[in-house]
């Protein structure tokens, strides 16, 4: 699979949680359905529908959601998972085909931790990197939330 990008998107939050507690968020499933989907967004009116994953390294997942009478199945494969440092894995929906890459990279503070989330975007989804930062930014905020 190539990742060469012509956009890649960047966020960064602090949380006061753990590098454990916000790294482990990723990867159990009834945490993503309350940060990452469903009723924590209103705005995309959506409900979950299945959340199933193999966290280790070729390991996949499928996050189905449902948004206006439409199924959408997020899909991925983790490529890299150190815990509770790096997590690297691949997004797209499925039957689109045009996976991407996503990079989290957790740095222990003082108190709780910084996430830097590096989203590199296929080249045919230039064009949604602006919504791409924003729901990133939605989701981490909501996982602030989540874990105070």
């Amino acid at each position: 699979m190539n990742f060469e990008s012509n956009a890649k998107i960047r966020v960064t939050r602090r949380f006061s949680a753990s590098p454990e507690q916000v790294f482990e968020a990723w990867l159990d499933p009834e945490m993503i359905g309350k940060w990452m989907f469903g009723p924590a967004h209103p705005e995309r009116e959506e409900e979950v529908v299945r959340i199933s994953l193999d966290p280790r390294v070729g390991g996949s997942f499928s996050f189905v959601v449902r948004r206006q009478g439409q199924e959408i199945d997020h899909v991925g494969e983790y490529l890299e998972i150190d815990r509770p440092r790096r997590l690297v894995f691949t997004w797209g929906v499925a039957d689109v085909g045009d996976s991407s890459r996503v990079i989290i990279d957790i740095v222990p503070l003082e108190k709780g931790c910084e996430l830097t989330l590096t989203h590199e975007l296929h080249p045919n989804w230039v064009n949604f990197a602006s919504r791409a930062e924003a729901g990133w930014t939605k989701m981490l905020d909501v996982l602030a939330e989540t874990l105070s």
